[in-house]
Parts: C-alpha cells; structure tokens; sequence
C-alpha cells in the first residue's frame, strides 16, 4: 500500500519537473538496468566508467539521487568527494624545480625594489664602527704528550691588534673573566665584544663585561663567519706558528705565542692595512736591507740598517 502511494506521488509529481531532469533520472535508471543485466552472479559489480557516469550525472541533477538504487546515496557522495581529491592533487602536482612565480608578483618586487642610492656597503660600515668593537675566541693547542692547551685571543677589529693571547689547559670562566680587565684598561675598552656561544663563557664573563661597559654580542648558532676575524687571526696563527712547532707545555706554548703576537703586531704586514703592521711602522728610505730572524727562523723581517 504504501509502495503503491509513492508511485502515486511520483506520477503525480513528474509533470512539474523539468525536461532535462526527467531525462537525467530515465538515464540513471537505464544505467542501472543496464548494469543489473550484466551482474553473473553475486553481489553487482561496478566499473570505473560506471562510477564516472554516476558522479557525473550528480554533478549536473543531485536531484538522481533518489532515482538510484543498486547504490546507496551516500557511497555516490563519497565517490563524488574522491573524485574531487583525485582531481586537485592530480591539478597540484609538482613538475620539479623551483616553483614559477606569477607576473602579478614579480610586478610587485620590481615595484618595492629600491631605487634610490645603494647604501654604504660591508666595508664602509666596518670602517665607521670597527674602532668600538672587538672580538675573542678560543682554539686548541695539543701538546707532546697529546694534552690539550686552550688558547684565548683577542683582536680589535679597528687595526687588527692583537690584544691579547693566554694559554691555559682547562679553561673556566673566572680565567677568561680576569683575561678581558688584563687586555682592555677600564678607560679604553670596546664598546662591542664579539665572542661564539661556547658555554665556557659563563655568567662570569658576562658580568664583567657589563662592568667594564662592553656590550656582549654573541654571533648566531653554528654561524662562524659572523666572527670573521678571531677566526682568521686563528687560522693565521696555526699556519704560520703552532702547525710548525712541536708544543712541550704550557710555559713553552705561551712563550711562543708571545713571540708571535709581537712579530704579528709590529712586523707582519696586512692587505688591508694599505700593507703596514697593526702597530704603525714608519717607511724607511736609506739604508741597507737586511734579514732579522724571527721565531728561530720560522719567520723573517727585512728592515734597512
């Protein structure tokens, strides 16, 4: 009886619907039948065509919904929404390489790219600034007997002095707090001091670095670069001293380096000192030229007598 009402219904109702959407339900139920005569046995197979046709024909009518029975409506939905997925991953691909950038956006870079006049560069701001800054850092020394020396260094950055250079095998930072007042006077201390992360420098270090007046300004992690130069003094200092000498101790090893920070302060000549020593040396015109040993004659200096 009540299957006999919805019939009624339906042919009641079918006069007020559209063209197209009669003929959408008459093909899903043509489908249908079409699939139902193709089923063997067992429960009805679907194919990937028939799947198709389905979604398609929801896309265009939903209203076929309630003219398909071999699958429920929501499994038609869920297909649907597959689809959908499959569809924009396959549109979101990647093709490899560095993605393409729209004109809309590169028309916008060329327009908040500055035109004006170029800013003072790398070179002009270390010139105005490198007189108030300074910079220190550690390195290993090892010795006959395969210990571990550490050496301290500190360079300022204005005419590359090296300031100063100790030698200790367990570094702490009450040792490196009491090198920083042996190396600056109180009256004459950087404003900047350039240091790593190393957790050698302590809370020691840092309160006396605010006592003095200096400015603590440890570099980024894993970003050696930004101490460029500790980091080339000490690669200086390997390949001209420490790489060519077998180290007895601790009281041969500062002795040594002594020896160098004097010849690198008041001989070594630098590119970028216009060729002059950290120490100014006047040019000398008369006299003859001669050769002076230095650290046993690891080094020479050529000076006119």
């Amino acid at each position: 009886m009540v299957a006999l009402f919805c019939l009624f219904l339906a042919l009641f109702a079918s006069p007020f619907k559209s063209k197209s959407r009669l003929e959408a339900e008459n093909a899903a139920l043509r489908h249908q039948l079409v699939i139902l005569r193709r089923k063997v046995r067992g429960r009805v197979r679907l194919t990937n065509s028939d799947r198709l046709f389905f979604i398609q024909l929801y896309r265009w009518f939903p209203s076929v919904l309630k003219a398909i029975t071999i699958v429920g409506p929501e499994t038609l939905v869920r297909w649907h929404r597959a689809g959908f997925r499959r569809y924009w991953r396959w549109k979101s691909r990647s093709f490899g390489g560095r993605p393409q950038i729209d004109a809309d956006l590169r028309a916008l870079i060329r327009v908040l790219r500055r035109c004006g006049p170029p800013s003072p560069g790398w070179r002009t701001f270390l010139r105005n600034h490198a007189p108030d800054i300074a910079a220190m850092d550690l390195f290993v020394a090892p010795t006959i007997g395969f210990d571990l020396l550490y050496v301290l260094v500190i360079i300022r950055l204005e005419r590359r002095n090296l300031v100063w250079i100790n030698v200790t095998p367990h570094p702490t930072a009450e040792w490196i707090a009491r090198q920083v007042t042996e190396a600056f006077p109180w009256a004459e201390a950087p404003r900047y001091l350039i240091r790593d992360r190393d957790r050698v420098y302590g809370a020691a270090v840092i309160h006396r670095l605010r006592a003095m007046g200096i400015r603590d300004k440890p570099i980024a992690p894993g970003s050696p670069w930004q101490n460029g130069f500790a980091e080339r003094l000490i690669g200086s200092i390997r390949r001209e001293c420490v790489d060519h000498i077998v180290v007895l101790g601790e009281a041969h090893l500062r002795r040594i380096l002594t020896k160098y920070a004097a010849y690198y302060n008041e001989l070594r000549t630098h590119r970028s000192l216009g060729k002059d020593a950290p120490i100014h040396r006047a040019i000398q015109h008369v006299g003859r030229i001669a050769s002076v040993s230095v650290l046993g004659g690891l080094h020479h200096h050529y000076c006119r007598i």
